[in-house]
């Protein structure tokens, strides 16, 4: 059984999360502010993460950017309906994905299936070899690993994807449409922010100089690709 961390200072849609989820089989760790969250990290193994942004002693900003310097775990972030930039903020300091308030508890339930189906996933190996390789840049996918020139990278499990993804496909465009279906199974509405964030993240992760970059390479008007360059 899945365990899975809820952290909002409203305690009402904690509980309300907590009978859904239940529901589903997942086993439900509650929090009602940053730190909070951060101590029962500390003291219980945690597979997946929802957060408030607003919360107080530590809001979900920072507690997000305490937990991505140990954690990889898949975190969706909680935020206001209007407030745009908490989502993209979210993504920004390593988020996976988002849900808006007031949110669909049927939405959000999908939502940590469909992160939990892919982290899940990233943690098992494969029968036969599978090692996609451009330049210094390698993908093991048994292994769920990334090197460049031989030194590990640390991916969540969105950014793993996206770059699997494209490393497979190497030479080939992908508009952000199409690497937002392909990765989150759903219609890419209002895609653009949510794929470019994630993007900018595998660059400064895989890249020596993100701005003018060897492997992720953007085709202006069309989307992303990987170059295909010979192994070193």
């Amino acid at each position: 059984m899945a365990n899975i961390l809820v952290c909002d200072d409203d305690k009402d849609i904690v509980e309300a999360i907590e009978i859904y989820l239940t529901q589903e089989g997942y086993h439900i760790l509650k929090a009602y502010d940053g730190q909070e969250a951060l101590d029962i990290l500390n003291s219980e193994t945690v597979d997946l993460l929802i957060i408030d942004v607003m919360m107080p002693r530590l809001d979900g900003i920072r507690a997000i950017l305490k937990i991505r310097e140990e954690s990889n775990m898949p975190i969706i972030v909680l935020s206001a309906k209007t407030a745009d930039s908490d989502k993209i903020l979210g993504l920004n300091v390593g988020a996976d994905d988002y849900e808006s308030k007031p949110f669909n508890p049927l939405e959000l339930v999908a939502r940590v299936n469909s992160q939990m189906r892919r982290y899940t996933k990233l943690g098992n190996a494969t029968e036969s070899s599978k090692v996609f390789q451009t330049g210094g840049l390698a993908i093991n996918d048994d292994l769920k690993e990334v090197t460049v020139d031989g030194q590990n990278v640390r991916l969540t499990p969105i950014e793993y994807n996206i770059l699997l993804l494209l490393v497979k496909n190497q030479g080939k465009v992908f508009s952000i449409n199409q690497i937002y279906e392909s990765i989150w199974n759903e219609e890419a509405i209002g895609a653009d922010n949510t794929v470019a964030v994630h993007i900018r993240h595998i660059r400064e992760k895989i890249e020596i100089n993100p701005k003018d970059p060897q492997y992720l390479k953007v085709v202006w008007g069309v989307g992303y690709k990987i170059e295909k360059i010979e192994p070193r």
